[in-house]
C-alpha cells in the first residue's frame, strides 16, 4: 500500500505493479499529483501549475526514462533555451542546450565556464545514477564523483570568486544555485548549481504540454495499466489504519510519519526524526496576462525559465536575508512563461506566468510588491499587462499538500548535513524501523524535485526486504 499521489508515490507503486504486486495508492485529496498539478487558479482557461512547472529532473529521471509515458500523453516541451538571467543593462546571460553556446555568451569567463562543466556533461549518464539515490553507497564511478564533488560540495560564493570574473556568468551561476534554499555561502549550495546546469546542457528544462498534471496523469494511467488502484479522499492519519497491508510505502515527511506512528517507533528513531529540519518556504504568484511579459533582454522570450535577481551581490544578499529569517526588499525571483511555448494553457492570445520567491518557514507575508517590482525591473510596463492574479503563502501551500511543511517545497533543508543524512544517518534511509514501512518522500535521497527517484528506491528497497 502507497499513500500518497505525488510523484515518488506513483513511482513506489508503479515499481511495485512490475514485479506483479497488488498496489493500492491511498491519497488524502480530491485529485492526485502532490506537488505536479494543474487547475484554473485565476480564471477560466487559464491551466496554471499548482507547484512545479519546469521539470529538468522528470525529464532526466532514469526510472521516468524508462516508463512508456509518452503513450498516455505525456509530451516534454522544451524552449530553446532553458534558462536566462536579465541584467539591468538589457541584456541577459543563458543556459543554453549547449555548452559552448553558454560559454560563448559568457564573454572572458566562457573559457572557464567550459573547463568547469564539459567533462561532467560528457558523463551525465554515468553520474546520474550516483546522484539521484542515497548518498551513502559504494560508487561505480569514484573518480567521476570525486570529480563532481570538487564542483559540487563547496558553496556557490567559493566557485563565483575563484572562476568567474564578470557578471554575466556570476550571476547565472549565483542563479542556478538559488534553487537549493541556502544561503550561497554554505555548502554545498554548488551541488544543486551544477546539478541544473548539466541537466540543462544534456536533457533540458522541459515542460508538459498541458501543464504538469499531465505527467501525474500519465504516470497514474500506467499504473492502471499494470493493475495498480489508487484511491482518492482517502487519507491516512494512522499508520495503524494500514494494518492489512504487508508493504507499506509512505510518501509522507518526518512531521507527517511521527502524527502517524510515534508510538509505534524506537525512541532513538522518533528523537531523529523530531531533529529533522526544514528549509525556507516560498510565496507563489500565478498570473493571467493579456500580452506576453515585455522583456527587455531579447533572450527571455526563448527561455522557458527567467531568473530575477541582478548581480551575483544581490542574489548573495537575498539568500542570505531568507536564512537569517527575513524577507529581502529585493528578492531572488524564479519565473515561468509556459505559454510562450504552450498555447494550450491560455485562451487564444493570453498568456500564463508562474512566479515565487524564497521566504522563511511558514512565512504569512505577502511579498506581491517586491515579486512585480522586480519583474517590472527588467520587463516596463508588466503590470498593464495582468488581467488577474492569484498567490498562496506558506500556510496556503501546506493545505494543498501537507508535504509542503512550512511552504518548503524540498521535503527539508539540503544543507551538508541532511544531504546526507536524509532524514537519518543509513545505507537505506528509506527503511524505517517498522517492519514492512518505508518513506519515500522528497525527504528521502535524492531529495526535491520532481523525478520520482525517492520512490523508485524505496520500493526496491521493499522489494529486496520482502
Amino acid at each position: 500500500m502507497i499513500v500518497g499521489s505525488g510523484p515518488n508515490g506513483l513511482a513506489a507503486a508503479i515499481r511495485l505493479a512490475q514485479v506483479g504486486l497488488r498496489v493500492l495508492v491511498m491519497e488524502g485529496n480530491s485529485e492526485i499529483g502532490g506537488g505536479a498539478r494543474s487547475g484554473e487558479l485565476t480564471l477560466p482557461g487559464f491551466v496554471h501549475d499548482i507547484c512545479s512547472a519546469i521539470h529538468p529532473l522528470g525529464v532526466g529521471s532514469p526510472f521516468f526514462q524508462k516508463l512508456p509515458l509518452s503513450k498516455h500523453g505525456l509530451d516534454w516541451i522544451h524552449p530553446r533555451l532553458p534558462l536566462a538571467h536579465p541584467l539591468d543593462d538589457g541584456t541577459a546571460a543563458v543556459l543554453a542546450r549547449s555548452v559552448t553556446e553558454t560559454a560563448n555568451g559568457l564573454g572572458v569567463d566562457g573559457r572557464s565556464y567550459d573547463r568547469f562543466m564539459r567533462p561532467l556533461v560528457n558523463h551525465w549518464q554515468k553520474l546520474a545514477p550516483e546522484l539521484l539515490g542515497p548518498m551513502l553507497h559504494w560508487p561505480r564511478h569514484p573518480f567521476l564523483l570525486a570529480r563532481f564533488a570538487r564542483r559540487g560540495l563547496p558553496s556557490v560564493s567559493f566557485v563565483v570568486q575563484r572562476r568567474f570574473q564578470h557578471e554575466p556568468a556570476r550571476a547565472l551561476f549565483a542563479g542556478l544555485g538559488a534553487h537549493s534554499f541556502l544561503s550561497l555561502d554554505q555548502m554545498p549550495s554548488s551541488a544543486i548549481a551544477v546539478v541544473l546546469g548539466l541537466l540543462g546542457h544534456t536533457v533540458g528544462w522541459p515542460m508538459p504540454r498541458g501543464g504538469s498534471g499531465i505527467l501525474s496523469r500519465a504516470l497514474a494511467e500506467h499504473l492502471h495499466t499494470l493493475g495498480g488502484e489508487i484511491a482518492l479522499n482517502a487519507p491516512v492519519n494512522r499508520l495503524a489504519d494500514l494494518q492489512t497491508a504487508r508493504i507499506k510505502i509512505l510518501d509522507v515527511t518526518p512531521r507527517q510519519f511521527l502524527r502517524m506512528a510515534s508510538e509505534q517507533m524506537p525512541a532513538g528513531y522518533r528523537k531523529r526524526l523530531a531533529a529533522y529540519r526544514y528549509g525556507p518556504g516560498i510565496f507563489k504568484i500565478d498570473y493571467a496576462l493579456s500580452e506576453p511579459i515585455p522583456w527587455r533582454a531579447k533572450e527571455c522570450q526563448d527561455a522557458g525559465t527567467v531568473h530575477l535577481g541582478g548581480t551575483f551581490e544581490e542574489i548573495m544578499r537575498a539568500e542570505r536575508t531568507v536564512a537569517a529569517g527575513s524577507h529581502p526588499e529585493q528578492p531572488f525571483v524564479l519565473l515561468t512563461q509556459p505559454t510562450l511555448f504552450d498555447p494550450t494553457r491560455a485562451p487564444r492570445d493570453k498568456h500564463i506566468a508562474w512566479a515565487y520567491t524564497h521566504v522563511p518557514n511558514g512565512s504569512s507575508t505577502d511579498m506581491t510588491p517586491n515579486i512585480e517590482r522586480q519583474i517590472e525591473r527588467f520587463a516596463p510596463g508588466f503590470r498593464q499587462r495582468v488581467i488577474a492574479r492569484h498567490t498562496m503563502t506558506c500556510a496556503e501551500l501546506e493545505v494543498r499538500n501537507p508535504n509542503l511543511v512550512g511552504g518548503d517545497i524540498n521535503g527539508g533543508l539540503a544543507d551538508l548535513l541532511q544531504l546526507i543524512a536524509r532524514p537519518v544517518l543509513s545505507f537505506c534511509p528509506y527503511r524505517t524501523p517498522i517492519p514492512g514501512v518505508y518513506l519515500c518522500s522528497s525527504s528521502t535521497p535524492p531529495g526535491g524535485g520532481v523525478h520520482g527517484m525517492c520512490g523508485f528506491h524505496a520500493a526496491n528497497a521493499a522489494l529486496k526486504d520482502r
